[in-house]
């Protein structure tokens, strides 16, 4: 995928495209990286690159069931509050059993679904605003499945932007040689795609 979204032919394909462009930012973040280093947590934050994913595959697909029961709210969750913020707190950490292929691989599944109702969901359906957190408006009883759809381009971005610090802060790769290299771009004597020897070496 290129490092810049094509130019945009009507609203749904950009919301489309920009959105599977910060989907793809952490498949960069991932480049090259073993499981431990997935894990590790190098800066002041507990935060990993594998966690990081984690946490985004399950915010993605919290606001995705959302669009897809509009203009309902999703089924509630009745499962006993510790159960939930065992997962809740599970989903910013990638365990020991865990991989980072498979991380990849359900957040990818998670991807498909959301590209899914971006093209196919109505644009303008009502989305009921959760009334379970303090950060959710009160004077608010819906947004659109339009507003949802930036909510998560704006989510995934502030994310990447930390795995970006988290990434640099383990092996010093930054995100335009992570993209050269998944890309397997031709280096230049500005840029070396990640994994390669510079030009001229």
């Amino acid at each position: 995928m290129p490092a810049m979204p094509p130019p945009i032919a009507d609203e749904r394909a950009g919301l489309r495209d920009y959105l599977r462009q910060q989907q793809y930012a952490f498949h960069a973040l991932a480049f090259g990286l073993t499981d431990e280093q997935a894990r590790a947590t190098p800066t002041v934050s507990a935060l990993s690159i594998g966690g990081l994913i984690k946490h985004v595959t399950n915010c993605q697909a919290g606001w995705m069931a959302r669009v897809a029961a509009a203009p309902e709210a999703p089924a509630a969750d009745d499962r006993p509050m510790e159960v939930r913020e065992a997962e809740y707190a599970d989903e910013f950490v990638m365990r020991d059993d865990q991989t980072l292929a498979d991380v990849l691989a359900k957040f990818d599944e998670s991807n498909a679904e959301a590209l899914r109702l971006v093209e196919t969901a109505d644009l303008g359906a009502a989305v009921p605003v959760p009334g379970d957190a303090p950060w959710f408006p009160k004077d608010v009883s819906a947004w659109s499945v339009r507003w949802v759809i930036f909510h998560m381009i704006e989510e995934l971005a502030r994310h990447a932007g930390q795995g970006d610090i988290i990434r640099e802060s383990i092996d010093g790769a930054t995100l335009y040689e992570l993209l050269a290299g998944v890309e397997d771009w031709e280096p230049t004597p500005w840029l070396t795609p990640w994994g390669k020897q510079p030009v001229g070496q």
